[in-house]
């Protein structure tokens, strides 16, 4: 064994992300593909639900109780659901005007001081978003409008939004910093 042949075999073993951590990051992504465009269907929903509301009121006098709160809880879980989905694409707000400008060593840098807001963020969204769904939960809570229906339903939606967005920016990161393969089907 020669003296330049250690570290060559370490940069060949560390230049070759691990199978199992790449495995894990395409999970995650499916998951976010799945759960972004399932979302985004109810989009559809939401304006059969606007469509009807418009002509029961309009065309018939008879305005409906559950249409307006439907669309807002609805519209509020697919902004929530998408998040994932968003982040997996790189369609999350960044200033590109700096970012783009630094070189990749100084990107990485930059996102991985980044990362720290991002995980705060995304933790406080699973953590306080439970509390306030299992809360909701437990009390049988709904919104005391004359429709009424259940508000737990919405709330889940905040702490698993939040998962599903540190999931992915986790693999994402995993992926900037070369431990897992880039996936060329998802960008």
């Amino acid at each position: 064994m020669t003296a330049g042949s250690g570290p060559q075999v370490n940069e060949a073993r560390t230049s070759r992300p691990g199978a199992g951590v790449s495995r894990a990051c395409r999970a995650i992504d499916r998951i976010n593909i799945w759960m972004g465009q399932g979302w985004g269907f109810s989009v559809v929903l939401v304006t059969a639900a606007v469509i009807y509301e418009v002509v029961a009121r309009t065309v018939f006098g008879m305005p409906t109780q559950w249409s307006s709160e439907s669309i807002v809880y609805v519209s509020a879980v697919a902004y929530l659901m998408g998040g994932g989905y968003a982040h997996l694409h790189g369609r999350h707000v960044r200033i590109d005007l700096v970012h783009e400008r630094l070189s990749p060593r100084m990107r990485l840098r930059f996102d991985l001081f980044t990362m720290v807001f991002f995980v705060l963020y995304a933790g406080t969204l699973v953590w306080v978003g439970t509390e306030m769904a299992w809360a909701s939960f437990r009390q049988g809570e709904t919104t005391g409008t004359p429709w009424d229906p259940i508000i737990w339903p919405v709330k889940m939606a905040i702490p698993l939004a939040g998962l599903l967005l540190l999931l992915q920016g986790v693999a994402n990161l995993l992926r900037d910093l070369g431990w897992a393969e880039k996936d060329t089907g998802t960008e």
